[in-house]
């Protein structure tokens, strides 16, 4: 499916592969400070590299005057780097300085992003604290003496929690808190976990278990919104897999839960790509549904009735529903 970009976006990514003077893709040789965020493996990974102009007697007056990157990703990957270069070479920071720079700064500066590709932004971000912990490390800079936190333990000692990105417990635990994450899908958006094989979602420990951790777990009952219903508090239970309707709901009670997610969360999206999507029949927990308008035989449409309709209706509704395209 086609992504709506800001014009910004989209002028910094054809600017940057055509290697437009003024740009930063590529990496500097011997630099000060490097760092890498993202797995090639997972369709996203980036390595930011920076050059500084040394102070002769304070390391923390050293001065960022070269970043450069190389991303493999999407459009919105290489333009979220080449934002972050732009920004710290307009800024003039010093490492320290440029901590302060936060993945929402990123997003600010190409005028917006898609909330499914604000992982870019993110990505950035930790790419950035891996370089500036390196360059603290060449420096002999103590980052905890100065009270700097950057979280360079976390891969180490972590428990691994989505095996996919290989993203690991006190990782998602901060980002969940940073980014004020709040669902699943908003997790998945902001960091890519739970996006492939979502095995991670409901699994004991998983990424429902953190959300309930960190929020507290009736704060995670969230409202399903239907056109013709009050509001009705659901949580996923972790159920086998099954035809059959979730316990203690009518079949009028769960197509209409079931429409109120799709129109709350999916229709927008695709509503943005000239597309929508269809239900043509509900069978206990199987929901039978058709693309149309512009999405109507995309080729990626099985990937993304997965993620953007079966993803939301498993999260807010019941995990037992499956999602077959007509």
């Amino acid at each position: 499916m086609a992504w709506e970009y800001s014009e910004k976006t989209k002028q910094l990514f054809i600017d940057a592969v055509h290697g437009k003077p003024g740009t930063h893709l590529g990496e500097i040789e011997d630099p000060d400070g490097l760092g890498e965020h993202g797995s090639i493996a997972c369709g996203d990974a980036m390595r930011f590299t920076f050059r500084v102009e040394r102070d002769p007697n304070d390391p923390l007056k050293d001065v960022i005057t070269d970043a450069r990157y190389l991303t493999f990703g999407c459009t919105s990957a290489i333009a979220a780097s080449e934002a972050l270069c732009a920004i710290i070479e307009k800024g003039h920071y010093t490492p320290i300085e440029a901590l302060k720079i936060t993945n929402q700064d990123i997003v600010d500066f190409l005028e917006g992003l898609p909330s499914q590709k604000i992982h870019c932004s993110v990505m950035g971000a930790e790419a950035l604290e891996a370089a500036v912990f390196n360059w603290a490390q060449r420096r002999g800079v103590d980052l905890r003496e100065l009270g700097v936190d950057i979280h360079a333990d976390e891969q180490e000692e972590g428990r691994v929690v989505c095996k996919c990105f290989s993203l690991t417990e006190p990782y998602l635990r901060r980002k969940i808190e940073e980014l004020n994450l709040r669902t699943i899908p908003e997790i998945t958006g902001a960091l890519k976990a739970g996006g492939a094989c979502m095995s991670c979602h409901h699994t004991p420990g998983g990424l429902q278990d953190l959300l309930d951790d960190v929020w507290g777990k009736d704060l995670m009952r969230l409202p399903i919104l239907t056109n013709n219903a009050m509001p009705a508090d659901v949580e996923v239970p972790g159920a086998p897999e099954t035809a059959e309707l979730p316990p203690g709901i009518s079949p009028y009670q769960f197509n209409k839960q079931v429409e109120g997610v799709i129109e709350h969360y999916a229709r927008p999206t695709l509503h943005k790509d000239g597309g929508d999507v269809e239900i043509v029949d509900i069978k206990g927990a199987l929901v039978y549904c058709r693309f149309t308008g512009a999405c109507a035989g995309c080729h990626a449409a099985a990937q993304t009735l997965k993620l953007l309709v079966e993803g939301p209706l498993k999260e807010h509704v019941d995990e037992r529903i499956r999602v077959i395209q007509v």
